[in-house]
Formats: C-alpha cells, sequence, structure tokens
C-alpha cells in the first residue's frame, strides 16, 4: 500500500473540533479510554484465538504498556491485541458508526466534567487523544498478518489524516500522543501511575511501566529496560469482596458502562452447585439515555474461565433488568458457545434464574430496608426504571409475586398524588373492613386521575384508589388480576360494586332511580345509539352528571386511546353512559325542547373528563354555543 491522505468523515471533524476546544475540565480521562481500548483489543484477540490459536504468534501473554519519552515529548500506550489491517485503521479511526456523533453531541449538556464522560460511551474514546495531543500516530498490524502488512496512520486531528504501509514484527497496536505544550504533567512517570490506579486498577491485564531510578550524578529520574506492573492486574471479580473497596466497586462499573453517576447498588458473588459461576452485577442510579430504545443491545459482559466472550449477553438476564450492567464468569460454559447456544443451553438457564434472583433481592433490600435513605434510594430508582420492572410481570411468572411487592403507584392516599411511592402491600393494609378488592384508574396523567369523574363515590366514602397513569399500565393490569388474595378493580370497567362498602339504603335509591328514570334510559339510548352501548344510573357519580365505563373483559378508553396513539389499531368498543340521578342537569334533561344536543353534549363532556379526544369537536361547540345563546336570551 502506497502513502495516502484521506479526509475525515463529517461527524469526526464535529469531533474532533469538540475535543479540541471543550473537553479540558478533565484531561486525564484520554488515557482511562486508551487504556480501555488497549484492554478489548486483547480481549478481542482472546476470543479470535480460539479458532485460531496462530494469532497469538510467540506472544501468549498479554499486557498493556505505557511508554513515557521525555525528550521526544512522546506517550505511547502499547497492546498486543487483535491489532488492526490498514482498511480496519482507515474504517475505525477515520469514521464513526451509526452517526454517533451525532447521538454524542444530542447528549452534551454544557457540563464539561459530565460531559467528558460521555466519550467512552459512543465508542469514540480514541479521539480523546486529542485532548492533551496535537498529533496522534498509530502503528499496528492485524493479528494472522504478515509483518510486512503493518500500517501507519497519523493525523493533527484537522480534515485530513495519512495512512502508510509499514513493516511492524509484533501484532498489536501502538497509539503515541505527541503532547501539545503545556501537557507536561503527562510526562511524569508518577502522574501517569496515579492515572492508572486511580482509572485502570481493575482491568485485568497487566498495565506495565517501566521503573525509574533517581540518578544522583543527573540529578533526575532515569528509566531502566525493566518493566513494573502498575494495576492489580487481576479481574476485580476474581478477588475476594474483602480486598475490594466500595471506590472500586464504583470505578469498575464506570468503566464497564460509561456512567458518570456511582451505581445505586451491587451485588459480587460466587455461585456453586448445578452451575459454577461469578456474578458481579449493578444497579444504575439513573436510566440511560437509549433505554427504550429497540435497536440497542442490552446485556452483562460474558466471560467462561475468565476469558472474554462477549458484551451483549442478552441471554443472562430477562429483558425486564435491561438496565442492571455488569459481569459474569462462567466455569461450565464452552469457550466457544456461541447466541445460539446461549439461548438453548441449560447452564444459561441457572444463571439467568440466579442472576434474576439476585438483582430482585438488591431491590428488595433498598425497598423494605430499616434505614430511611435506602428507601429513598428505591424511591429514586423506581422513578428511573419502574416502569420497566413493570414489564417483569407478563414476562417472568416465577417471580410475579416478588415483582408485585415492588411495584409502585401514586395513589388518592396520598397528599402528593404525583408520588409513586404506595405499594400493593400498604394498600392492603389501609383497606377498610369488608373492602374485598384494591381500586385502581388507569389514565394519561396523575392530574386527571385524580379529577376522574368515576373517583367521586370513592372520595365520598374515603376508598382509597391507586393511580396508575404509566403507558405500560394498562397492559399490566391484564397480567395482574390480585395480590394477596385481593382482585384488582379498574374503577371504568364495569358497574360500580362496592359490596358492604355501599349500605343497602343506598343500593334501594339506585334501583328505585333506575325504575323511574327508564323512559329517559331508553331515550337516551336510541338518541346515542350509534355512541353508546348502553346507559344505565349509577351511584359512582356525586358531583358529575354523566362518565363513560366500558364493560369488564372490553379495552378501556384509555388503553384504546393509547393504541390509536402508537399507530395501532384499536377494537371499536362503544362506552356505556352512566347517570347521576341526583344531579340537576339529569333531572331536567327529560323536559328540555334541547334534548338531542343535550343527550351528546353529556357524552362528548365525559369523553374529556377522561382525557380522551373528540371525534368532533366543531359539532360539541356548535351544540354548546347554541344552548349559551338560549340560555342568554
Amino acid at each position: 500500500m502506497s502513502k495516502q491522505t484521506l479526509s475525515f468523515q463529517a461527524e469526526v471533524k464535529q469531533l474532533l473540533h469538540l475535543v479540541t476546544h471543550s473537553l479540558y475540565s478533565n484531561k486525564e480521562i484520554f488515557l482511562r479510554e486508551l487504556i480501555s481500548n488497549a484492554s478489548d483489543a486483547c480481549d478481542k484477540l482472546r476470543f479470535e484465538a480460539l479458532d485460531h490459536a496462530e494469532f497469538y504468534e510467540d506472544a501468549p501473554n498479554l499486557d498493556v504498556r505505557i511508554l513515557v519519552d521525555k525528550s521526544a515529548r512522546t506517550l505511547t500506550i502499547r497492546d498486543n491485541g487483535i491489532g488492526m489491517s490498514a482498511q480496519e485503521a482507515i474504517d475505525h479511526l477515520g469514521t464513526i458508526a451509526k452517526s454517533g456523533t451525532k447521538d454524542f453531541m444530542g447528549r452534551l449538556s454544557g457540563d464539561q466534567q459530565k460531559d467528558a464522560q460521555l466519550i467512552g460511551q459512543f465508542g469514540v474514546g480514541f479521539y480523546s487523544g486529542y485532548i492533551v495531543a496535537d498529533r496522534i500516530t498509530v502503528e499496528s498490524r492485524r493479528a494472522g498478518l504478515k509483518p510486512e502488512e503493518g500500517v501507519r496512520w497519523s493525523s493533527e486531528g484537522t480534515g485530513d489524516f495519512e495512512v502508510d504501509a509499514i513493516t511492524k514484527p509484533t501484532r498489536g497496536t501502538d497509539i503515541v500522543l505527541h503532547l501539545r505544550e503545556g501537557e507536561d504533567e503527562f510526562l511524569s512517570a508518577w502522574k501517569v501511575r496515579s492515572i492508572v490506579n486511580k482509572y485502570s486498577d481493575h482491568i485485568s491485564l497487566p498495565i506495565l511501566m517501566q521503573k525509574e531510578e533517581w540518578d544522583a550524578e543527573k540529578g533526575e529520574h532515569v528509566t531502566l529496560d525493566t518493566w513494573d506492573t502498575v494495576n492489580q492486574a487481576a479481574a476485580l471479580w476474581t478477588r475476594s469482596k474483602s480486598d475490594i473497596t466500595q471506590e472500586q466497586y464504583d470505578d469498575f462499573y464506570k468503566q464497564i458502562s460509561h456512567d458518570q453517576d456511582a451505581p445505586l447498588a451491587h451485588t459480587h458473588n460466587r455461585v456453586e452447585g448445578r452451575s459454577e459461576y461469578t456474578q458481579l452485577l449493578y444497579v444504575p442510579a439513573k436510566a440511560p439515555y437509549d433505554l427504550w430504545n429497540r435497536d440497542k443491545k442490552g446485556g452483562l459482559k460474558l466471560y467462561v474461565k475468565r476469558v472474554f466472550i462477549m458484551d451483549d449477553a442478552e441471554a443472562l438476564l430477562p429483558s425486564y433488568l435491561r438496565f442492571v450492567k455488569g459481569v459474569v464468569d462462567s466455569a461450565d460454559l464452552p469457550l466457544n458457545v456461541s447466541r445460539e447456544i446461549l439461548q438453548e443451553s441449560r447452564d444459561v438457564k441457572a444463571i439467568r434464574e440466579g442472576c434474576t434472583k439476585r438483582v430482585l433481592s438488591m431491590l428488595e433490600d433498598l425497598a423494605k430496608h430499616e434505614d430511611q435513605a435506602k428507601r429513598d434510594q428505591y424511591a429514586a430508582f423506581w422513578t428511573e426504571f419502574g416502569s420497566v420492572l413493570k414489564e417483569g410481570i407478563g414476562e417472568d411468572f416465577a417471580n410475579r409475586e416478588r415483582l408485585a411487592k415492588l411495584f409502585r403507584f401514586a395513589s388518592t392516599a396520598v397528599d402528593d398524588g404525583a408520588t409513586q411511592s404506595v405499594s400493593l402491600a400498604d394498600y392492603v393494609d389501609r383497606m377498610k373492613e369488608g373492602q374485598e378488592g384494591i381500586y385502581v384508574i388507569t389514565a394519561d396523567t396523575v392530574t386527571a386521575a385524580k379529577n376522574s369523574p368515576q373517583l367521586e363515590l370513592f372520595k365520598k366514602k374515603g376508598i382509597e384508589v391507586l393511580l396508575l397513569t404509566d403507558r405500560v399500565d394498562e397492559w399490566l393490569l391484564s397480567h395482574l388480576h390480585d395480590f394477596e388474595g385481593k382482585p384488582l378493580h379498574n374503577v371504568t370497567k364495569g358497574a360500580v360494586d362496592l359490596g358492604s362498602l355501599q349500605d343497602e339504603a343506598e343500593k334501594k335509591q339506585a334501583e328505585e332511580a333506575a325504575e323511574h328514570l327508564k323512559p329517559l334510559l331508553e331515550r337516551l339510548k336510541t338518541a346515542l345509539s350509534d355512541r353508546v352501548k348502553d346507559v344505565r344510573v349509577t351511584t359512582r357519580l356525586v358531583d358529575s352528571p354523566a362518565c363513560l365505563v366500558t364493560e369488564d373483559g372490553e379495552i378501556s378508553g384509555h388503553l384504546a386511546r393509547l393504541l390509536k396513539q402508537a399507530g395501532q389499531e384499536a377494537p371499536e368498543v362503544k362506552p356505556v353512559l352512566e347517570l347521576n340521578p341526583e344531579h340537576s342537569l339529569v333531572k331536567k334533561l327529560e323536559a328540555s325542547e334541547h334534548f338531542d344536543d343535550l343527550a351528546h353534549i353529556l357524552v362528548d363532556q365525559a369523553v374529556l373528563a377522561e382525557g380522551g379526544q373528540l371525534e368532533d369537536a366543531a359539532a360539541y361547540v356548535r351544540r354548546v354555543n347554541a344552548l349559551l345563546v338560549t340560555a342568554a336570551v
């Protein structure tokens, strides 16, 4: 290959401008990113060498080496991992796949400290070298290629980069940073060692630096030819828990998740029995930006006997726990395990069950902890991940009861109804004597739920109702039918039945009202035959004249709206119009000369009261205006 000068992808130019002009608040992150990339390159070599042992050549021991050259003002990060071919250098260093920079730019907050943490999250860590360097030279040779098939890539981080063929006797990659003026601190071996200890101590490969000793004659430190291991050089999860500090656990989480915040909780266990494996699992404090991205691969890092296998082993946890980060290291799986084998393996099933139970145990400990601060942590977790955890009720039958105890909802019994802090167990403990079920209502917002006409009778009698306002809640109710023997009742479905909480006098009064208003009900059914399935008297209303409900077994109006908003077809279900026989409008309705208009207005107002949209808003406005004109005469 002859020497070539090529242009960066437009997105890379944007990123380089950002790196060289903005991300100076935490310069030392460049070393963390480059060491992480070097470690990944070694992991990839281990994986590919499972089928190609010759890739190890004559250097089976993998490591990362850091070289400081004060006279040349360079800092070199060298690995003997998988390396790159010439085309891979052009593809990987000159372009960013999947518009990574566009997403990266969109996530920037203006806080340099936090923005710098995002670099690794989008797979653009290599470019962080330009924070301290005005030129970067990369020399690499892919394992399996001949020495003369090496490549040199070089750029000042502006618009172009150069690529040239070289002879490189050893496989792997050297990244040489030509430090810009003012970055002398990174020529200090002591400074570099401290950065490695801070960010990369958990890297399972040895990170080596040349030893230094004081030369009294020269009055300075001189570099020796011997190498010293700077980090622990043992995979964090393989070490005893008693030897690991909380800070080390947190640093490892930040490295594997590219999250700037410490995790909410973690669990570290060695499991023995039918399957033998080690798990180190973390629950994040904040939801990732792509939690709801269906194309985003999630899962744990999978190792087999400390050999890296894959980054996103989805089979190790159920989908509703996709926010969990961590590592599983199995002693039983074959080294050549594939995604297909993962789906079918009994050992993987045992690991999946074990990891799921551990995560749920972590959450249970936070939720019921005696320490209020821990319970506050669970409340914060629920705000971030509650909607995802609810998916488990339909996916994980074995853990349905455990999951149901972890759920939290807003409630009419809590002054701040926007706070999802009430558990089903809390509700059951507060149930009135004689109350047989748990009452819930679904709506788009807490405010809409609290002000729904369907709750008027419940408020009057002081009966607590849970307010379900997540989009997943309608689906949740189709799977969660009861809790501790108490059935869940959606108050927007079916005729209201409070059982023994409603006295005989009220029931008798409702029956008499239904008989008395029978002619009116029949007339309304005729006038509204194209809009409602039935018209009946109800006791659920106190202040409102009417409301809409659906029959048991049919989809609710709220679910129908959600389906339409999602672009899906919703089955046509006519609601039931329920009337408040004590309301003055209902009493005057039959004698009104505007009967048909009032009948339609009642339905339209009931739709609006439950947060729906009118199919013919103009007709509603015309009817109301006509009545206003009549009233004003």
